[in-house]
């Protein structure tokens, strides 16, 4: 058999365990080309641009 808990964990002490366990909101940042938002390091979804360069074409809406 392995080690057990001598005590039981206190709703206090598990709270602060799991302190870091948040979500973390997506890190946006303005398209140069169109000024939509868009994740950082990633081509825009609206226009398909990355790094002055169009990398794909978008879906016509």
């Amino acid at each position: 058999m392995g080690a057990l808990p001598k005590q039981r964990t206190s709703h206090a002490r598990q709270g602060e365990r799991r302190a870091h366990h948040h979500l973390d909101l997506p890190q946006l940042v303005a398209c140069p080309n169109c000024k939509k938002p868009r994740l950082s390091h990633h081509a825009c979804p609206n226009c398909g641009m990355y790094r002055g360069r169009q990398v794909f074409l978008p879906r016509a809406k």
